[in-house]
């Protein structure tokens, strides 16, 4: 049996938290409803404890969300995709931001080897993040450091998917002001930190990429066919 208790405090919460919206700003719904313009799409983990609306202080209507299991940007995901190519085609985005997190249980499984069923498939491309990057890892000795390091480097290589997106590649190739930024967020303390990668254009990818990954002491990676 499930617990109706636990479904009923939901709805009176809601109903609390409408509420309390109205006492402080009675238009707010009325506005809410028409009006849909975010200026940045935010792409990021699951994980319960990283609200996006909260962690950068915007109300509904202003940030437009995708999230999923360890803040991937995978070119065969069609439901990332889609998200991707609304905002920035029909919303008008002018930020995409990859935002990740400290102590991400994604990340840790991969590097734990734990093994969870159908979301180790998902994983997988956590996975091929960490030997892209293992000779870096490996100079890593403590476990926790390791975990973080790896959050870091899986933000960085998301955030180049992104760019390498045809709904971004056609965005900037008609010339919109676009920019994708890398983001982590740190649950100890509850900031954002900048992970220095910030992209408005083709011609930007690898220096960006490059300049992230040497902040954090790693190897520079060779230019892929057609970046400069």
């Amino acid at each position: 049996m499930y617990d109706m208790k636990a479904l009923t405090d939901l709805f009176q919460n809601n109903r609390a938290w409408a509420q309390s919206v109205v006492d402080r700003d009675p238009g707010f719904f009325t506005r809410l409803l028409h009006q849909q313009a975010p200026e940045y799409l935010w792409i990021g983990c699951s994980d319960s404890r990283v609200p996006a609306n909260e962690i950068v202080g915007l109300l509904p209507g202003e940030l437009f969300v995708h999230r999923n299991v360890a803040n991937m940007v995978v070119h065969t995901d069609l439901n990332c995709l889609s998200v991707l190519q609304y905002a920035i085609d029909a919303l008008g985005v002018r930020h995409v931001i990859v935002c990740g997190h400290y102590g991400c249980g994604g990340v840790h499984a991969v590097l734990n080897g734990d093994k969870f069923g159908t979301i180790d498939n998902w994983l997988r491309h956590v996975h091929d993040v960490a030997d892209k990057h293992q000779t870096m890892l490996e100079t890593i000795g403590d476990r926790r450091e390791r975990v973080n390091r790896l959050c870091e480097l899986n933000v960085i290589e998301q955030v180049r998917n992104v760019c390498m997106t045809t709904a971004v590649q056609d965005a900037w190739s008609r010339g919109r002001a676009l920019s994708v930024h890398g983001w982590i967020y740190d649950l100890k303390d509850g900031l954002l930190r900048d992970l220095g990668i910030s992209i408005g254009g083709t011609n930007e990818i690898t220096s960006s990429y490059k300049s992230a990954l040497a902040r954090l002491g790693g190897p520079i990676i060779a230019a892929q066919p057609g970046q400069s």
